[in-house]
């Protein structure tokens, strides 16, 4: 299956990089290029990219308002995959509770980013789980801020939110099912109806949400 790609960035130069990057790979197509979140949200709009690849600091819309935009679509949205210079950074985290998948770093291997293209596209697991939580639990638990517009925690069962602490600690669907002593499908069925219940797209909003609701802390 080809991913359909969206580069959203404000260099050109990096732009450019990205995009052919990209498009050397034979699973991968870069189908649109934006140089600012207005026009990131158009494209998406328009060329149905299955994952944007999204600069957080733009100028016209940021990346956090065109993150919150595109994700607003639904569940027929693509996936946000955010650029950032540095790993522990507030605008980053307020673009994945605007609805981003993970995060990338500017600084690492081009390499490394199709990876989390691909990683994302998938839905199923976190993006660099150790680097991403670490990113969450520095401003959720300082913050507390709120779960906006989500179904209360009183909404999962016992054993669900047993399944969202696994999952907020970075544990992938083989590992819950091992840890949990069940089978593959029931495993998925537990983090599906999680996400349902929550109304959370993926595993890196659960993460947030276990955070935030105070359910995971770092003390």
């Amino acid at each position: 299956m080809t991913i359909r790609v969206l580069v959203a960035d404000d260099q050109a130069l990096l732009r450019t990089a990205f995009s052919s990057l990209i498009d050397a790979e034979d699973d991968l197509r870069v189908v649109g290029e934006a140089a600012d979140g207005r026009e990131a949200v158009g494209l998406a709009a328009a060329a149905s990219p299955d994952v944007v690849v999204m600069d957080v600091r733009m100028p016209v819309m940021d990346g956090i308002e065109a993150t919150r935009r595109i994700c607003a679509e639904g569940a027929g949205a693509p996936r946000v995959l955010i650029l950032t210079t540095f790993d522990l950074d507030e605008y980053v985290f307020e673009a994945l509770r605007a609805g981003a998948s993970g995060f990338a770093l500017k600084s690492r291997p081009l390499e490394e980013l199709l990876s989390a293209i691909r990683l994302v596209a998938t839905g199923e697991a976190l993006l660099a789980p150790s680097v991403t939580r670490r990113l969450i639990a520095h401003f959720a638990d300082r913050a507390r801020v709120p779960v906006r517009g989500r179904a209360s925690l009183e909404a999962l069962t016992e054993r669900e939110r047993e399944v969202l602490l696994l999952v907020a600690q970075g544990l992938s669907n083989p590992e819950l099912a091992e840890r949990l002593c069940v089978s593959m499908p029931t495993a998925k069925t537990h983090v599906s109806r999680i996400l349902a219940k929550l109304g959370a797209r993926d595993r890196t909003q659960l993460v947030i949400i276990a955070y935030e609701s105070g359910l995971v802390t770092t003390a």
